[in-house]
């Protein structure tokens, strides 16, 4: 019961600090930050924000398919044991 409660506390506090981790994270490339870079320069009201944001979104859905077919193969070749 100990090691499940652990375990279970470690990967809740896993997943709250990996869904803090994308607001601070400039999440911009090389290539990214030149085109924004030059956007900005041709326009003075130009928001970068939303750019940040897609690159986020964009990184994390393969982390969350990742782990979600590791969630469904660890549960189907690990299966419950019988109950006594």
């Amino acid at each position: 019961m100990k090691k499940t409660f652990f375990a279970a506390s470690f990967a809740l506090l896993l997943g709250v600090l990996l869904s803090l981790a994308p607001l601070a994270a400039s999440a911009q490339c090389v290539m990214c930050k030149t085109q924004v870079e030059s956007a900005r320069q041709e326009r003075d009201d130009y928001d970068v924000a939303g750019l940040n944001k897609g690159i986020v979104y964009m990184m994390t859905v393969p982390y969350i398919l990742m782990g979600a077919v590791g969630y469904f193969w660890y549960r189907r070749t690990h299966p419950k044991p019988a109950k006594k």
